[in-house]
């Protein structure tokens, strides 16, 4: 089977949970933003609908208010930066929104590949 990106987060998260990848990807996500000195710490029992609003406020917070440290986790997650390059800022909700998107997609495509190989 090869790795399809997902179109949006809600395909992202429901594939997830339909491989049974979803608390793998929970534990991605809190590894990675720990390696980055922003703690997250989604429990086991975050439901796909909190995850997707909670890491969206966090991304609008750090672009807000800690741009460095977001900055530092996008080099974390290893989130390409040509992606990022292509997103409309003139909407910072939005943006935030885009960003928790490729943050996730991301995860997912680590999550997915250390499960397949």
């Amino acid at each position: 089977m090869n790795f399809i990106s997902p179109i949006n987060i809600d395909i992202l998260l429901e594939e997830a949970e339909k491989e049974s990848l979803y608390l793998k990807l929970i534990e991605q996500i809190n590894k990675d933003f720990n390696l980055a000195n922003e703690g997250i710490d989604f429990p086991m029992s975050v439901t796909p609908e909190e995850l997707k609003i909670q890491l969206h406020e966090k991304i609008y917070r750090m672009i807000q208010y800690k741009f460095a440290e977001y900055l530092n986790l996008l080099y974390i997650i290893d989130v390409s930066e040509d992606q990022i390059k292509k997103l409309d800022g003139s909407d910072l909700v939005i943006l935030a929104e885009d960003v928790a998107f490729l943050v996730l997609k991301r995860e997912w495509q680590k999550v997915w590949f250390r499960n397949k190989y």
